[in-house]
């Protein structure tokens, strides 16, 4: 039985489209407005909803997304809590849905209890942005027999060698990594963008999204052009600073309805 990220490439490949993939923070403000956004979210046109595990020494993130986790994990967010909120939505949401992280409370959680989990729970896919495919070992065949997709980074200082672990270990799809250091919004998309883009697709089969400062609907359309989906975070998660309730929503779905229109042919 085929996935549903595999099952939503292959329908968006088929139009001619490209995903979106859009992060929010779990639990921020609190997990009650997470619950309700996630549906929204999807129908507003998210086609993958990446869903950050609030983590207290996060390594990647810009100021943004720390700022949400602190928010989140300041409610008390646990990644059980995460894991009972997304069972409880899941048939609400059309979208697949992946966690993104670090490795800290995966591993304390357990590899094979998590990845049972997650998948009962409805999760489709793992992102964690500190473990590399020769550190994945026990993640790997526990994910596997459950049903987990991982999916794996690649940046623009990744090598051949780094490639081609990660052709061969991931799945589900492959994000990209625009630029180097942290998350956060940017001024414009690197010109070499495509030429890199296109060394990673000659060794890998998998759909490439790629992210990191993406901000904008030209920048999504522009990268879109190049990649199989655009990746789009500290631009939402920025809107949970400035609103609250209905104005919230109405924000994030407005946001997404835009960069969705800039990505569709």
């Amino acid at each position: 039985m085929k996935s549903r990220i595999h099952n939503r490439f292959t329908q968006l490949h088929k139009q001619g489209g490209k995903a979106l993939v859009t992060f929010i923070t779990a639990g921020d403000p609190d997990l009650a407005t997470t619950a309700a956004l996630l549906p929204r979210m999807a129908e507003a046109g998210a086609d993958i909803i990446e869903l950050g595990i609030p983590f207290s020494d996060p390594m990647a993130d810009g100021p943004t997304i720390q700022r949400a986790s602190e928010r989140a994990l300041a409610q008390g967010v646990t990644l059980e809590a995460v894991l009972a909120m997304v069972s409880q939505v899941r048939e609400q949401v059309s979208a697949p849905i992946v966690l993104m992280g670090y490795s800290n409370p995966i591993y304390s959680y357990g590899w094979q209890r998590f990845a049972q989990d997650a998948v009962q729970a409805g999760i489709d896919g793992l992102l964690l942005v500190d473990l590399p495919p020769e550190e994945a070992g026990e993640l790997l065949p526990a994910a596997r027999a459950a049903g987990l997709e991982i999916i794996f980074l690649l940046t623009p200082t990744s090598d051949a060698t780094r490639i081609t672990q990660v052709s061969r270990c991931g799945s589900g799809f492959l994000y990209y990594v625009t630029v180097t250091g942290v998350t956060g919004a940017r001024q414009s998309v690197s010109t070499s963008l495509e030429h890199e883009l296109q060394t990673v697709r000659n060794t890998i089969r998998l759909p490439v999204v790629a992210g990191f400062g993406i901000s904008t609907p030209e920048q999504a359309a522009q990268v879109a052009a190049a990649a199989d989906g655009v990746v789009v975070g500290s631009a939402i998660v920025k809107l949970f600073e400035q609103y609250q309730g209905e104005p919230l929503q109405t924000e994030v779905t407005g946001l997404i309805r835009s960069l969705k229109r800039a990505i569709t042919p």
